[in-house]
């Protein structure tokens, strides 16, 4: 039998294969978009581009009353989608091992990003929470970029030290304090809800990389732990939970966002209202643009259209983990796993604040809710996930000896 020699990801060697099997592997090679790529360009595609529809629709009164015109909000999203679509491209076209040279300086430059938003004069405060920088008439989150930054920085460590994933002192020590430098910064803000998610991202890298179960649910019972603590410390945070185990305690204060995104939800019905018939963003639902934009999402295209919101998500999620299956290697797997669940927690995290089965925590749905930097950075990161979806492991039978 004819046999051709060709080099497998998971062999330091070569390997003798059929003949035959070349006709198979030219079905999945590097270089050949995936089903897998399409399908995730379209969920992400369809998205951005009802997140752009919903935001002018749930910002139009707002922006009036502010002075704007009714379009000012969408035209600073449609503004963050522009800069979004060539940062996309860039992840999508450049090779992720060139991104990888720049993890140390990409984390560090988020770190320095977090230290400037709390320095007097440079870093915006606004409801209580200093988490923007303004460069001329941008405003900047770091949080959001520092997401980024220690997702890659994070996915170089443990590819690199693979072969000591069993000693916790050259893997879970460094990852733990470089993930509690940036979180313990990002809580000065205070965000505790990009804390959460950024720690379960990184949680979740280090369980797909093969880290102790002991150790790992170690790292986790202290961060819980950690994040109950704040809670019950905070006066703020404990007034939101509360709020969210009785929000009719306080209903027209602390409970009013509470009750008023699950009003409008009702009022959309199996079909809703009718897109920009929604009355909750007459000034009844604060942020109705930003935190709170799917319960305008229910109410104007009800249950169906909050159902398939949340489908898409789903699908994103399965996308994402079924491109880590089948990365080309270790850092690409892990990094998928890191841009997946930063998508998947961050959309549970606010859908379930908006349908009242979480507490509020503050963060934008992923790619529908008005936002610049959030905008910005997720659309970087599907770019690097369409990439590595674009160049997956080659599938290939060996020969038997």
């Amino acid at each position: 039998m004819t046999t051709t020699t060709v080099a497998h990801p998971a062999l330091r060697g070569r390997v003798r294969v059929p003949h035959q099997a070349r006709r198979r592997r030219r079905l999945i090679v590097p270089g050949e978009a995936t089903s897998a790529f399409w399908v995730l360009a379209a969920v992400v595609t369809v998205l951005n581009m009802f997140g752009l529809v919903m935001v002018m629709s749930a910002s139009s009164v707002v922006s009036v009353r502010e002075g704007g015109g009714a379009w000012s909000y969408f035209e600073k999203q449609a503004m963050w989608t522009i800069l979004g679509i060539p940062a996309l491209f860039a992840c999508l076209l450049v090779s992720l091992d060139f991104w990888r040279k720049f993890v140390r300086v990409g984390l560090l430059a988020s770190i320095g990003m977090l230290v400037a938003v709390l320095l007097p004069g440079i870093g915006r405060s606004a409801n209580g929470a200093t988490r923007w920088i303004s460069v001329g008439p941008i405003q900047l989150q770091p949080s959001e970029f520092a997401k980024f930054g220690l997702m890659m920085f994070v996915a170089d460590l443990l590819d690199r030290r693979a072969p000591d994933i069993d000693d916790w002192r050259q893997v879970l020590r460094p990852v733990v304090i470089v993930l509690a430098v940036v979180a313990g910064l990002v809580m000065l803000q205070p965000n505790l809800g990009t804390t959460i998610i950024i720690a379960a991202m990184v949680l979740a890298m280090l369980w797909a990389a093969g880290t102790p179960i002991a150790p790992l649910g170690l790292v986790t019972l202290a961060g819980a732990l950690a994040a109950i603590g704040s809670v019950a410390s905070t006066p703020f945070r404990r007034t939101r939970f509360l709020r969210f185990l009785n929000p009719w305690g306080d209903p027209s204060n602390t409970g009013l966002q509470n009750i008023q995104s699950m009003v409008g939800l009702a009022n959309g019905g199996v079909l809703g209202r009718g897109l920009g018939r929604s009355t909750a963003k007459w000034g009844f639902l604060p942020y109705a643009h930003t935190d709170f934009i799917f319960a305008i999402i229910g109410e104007e295209f009800g249950l169906v259209g909050a159902l398939t919101v949340v489908l898409l998500f789903g699908g994103l999620g399965v996308l994402g983990a079924w491109i880590a299956l089948r990365a080309r290697d270790r850092f690409s797997m892990l990094v998928a796993v890191g841009i997946t669940t930063w998508f998947t927690v961050q959309a549970i995290m606010n859908i379930g604040a908006v349908i009242g089965i979480m507490p509020i925590t503050g963060v934008p749905l992923p790619f529908v809710s008005f936002g610049g930097s959030s905008l910005l950075t997720t659309l970087a990161a599907t770019g690097i996930l369409l990439n590595i979806a674009l160049h997956p492991a080659q599938p290939g039978r060996l020969a038997r000896p």
